[in-house]
């Protein structure tokens, strides 16, 4: 039996506004997040990734449609309330200063916490406890600024999770880590999401990955729109050759996995 629906999008058009009007990016999405899913968005440089998890987040509004998260729109919820649902975790560094990993995660409990930010014995807890979900325990003491990008993106994870919010959105978060690093923080999401029956919603370049993993993936394109199914159904129906193949790239819907072919030499 599938799981029961969490966030809905209806219709929505993304996009932003600019002095000559708005410029559309992807319309007409009308999809569905579950929990307990690893969902992938995948896509092309400029197809509307970033600005789709961000429209998601709340943190720019829909050009049209709507979101709808346990049956309210988004864009009717107070901040205080969104923090409580939907966790962040972007590419960019954090701009902290002399703060340890351990502060750094503690700060995922500030939507509890009030004006004074005073930890009580379960915030400590539940930190304690995404930081062993996360395998950063050991990194308790270390500062921010010393971390290696692998490290970092898993506290950032954490930080996540100690937000407890049922849904977390990740905008790359694999984007500049070597391929251990990658395949761990790939295997971390899925399990997540799995374990802890959270929606796990994440734009990612890493293809072969995604089709691992991914419960689900989302398919953006400028041309092609977005287009959603599982890895299985979107190798038997087209979409991932049709959104991915061009010269030099080939993939087999078998497996399903893609596959580079180099540059003929001349003798």
């Amino acid at each position: 039996m599938e799981s029961q629906p969490v966030i809905e999008l209806n219709n929505l058009t993304t996009g932003y506004l600019t002095p000559r009007g708005a410029v559309r990016i992807q319309s007409g999405i009308s999809a569905t997040l579950r929990a307990g899913e690893f969902t992938c968005l995948l896509g092309p440089n400029g197809a509307g990734k970033t600005t789709l998890l961000r429209t998601l987040a709340g943190f720019i509004p829909p050009l049209e449609g709507n979101i709808m998260i346990d049956r309210q729109h988004l864009a009717s919820l107070r901040q205080e309330v969104l923090s409580r649902k939907i966790g962040v975790v972007l590419t960019e560094r954090p701009s902290v200063s002399s703060m340890t990993v351990g502060q750094l995660v503690a700060l995922g409990r500030s939507p509890y916490t009030g004006f004074w930010g005073r930890l009580t014995d379960r915030d400590r807890h539940i930190t304690e406890e995404a930081m062993q979900a996360t395998a950063t325990t050991h990194l308790r003491d270390r500062l921010v600024d010393t971390l290696s990008d692998g490290e970092r993106q898993r506290v950032m994870v954490a930080k996540a999770l100690a937000q407890e919010t049922p849904v977390i959105f990740l905008d790359e978060p694999t984007a500049f880590l070597d391929f251990p690093s990658k395949a761990e923080m790939m295997r971390l999401l899925h399990g997540l999401a799995h374990e802890k029956g959270m929606i796990i919603f994440q734009s990612t370049h890493d293809l072969n990955m995604a089709l691992t993993l991914a419960d689900r993936l989302w398919l953006v394109d400028r041309e092609f729109g977005v287009t959603i199914g599982t890895p299985r159904e979107l190798a038997d129906n087209g979409a991932l050759e049709r959104y991915f193949v061009r010269d030099g790239i080939s993939f087999d819907p078998a497996v399903p996995s893609f596959s580079v072919t180099p540059l003929e030499t001349g003798p």
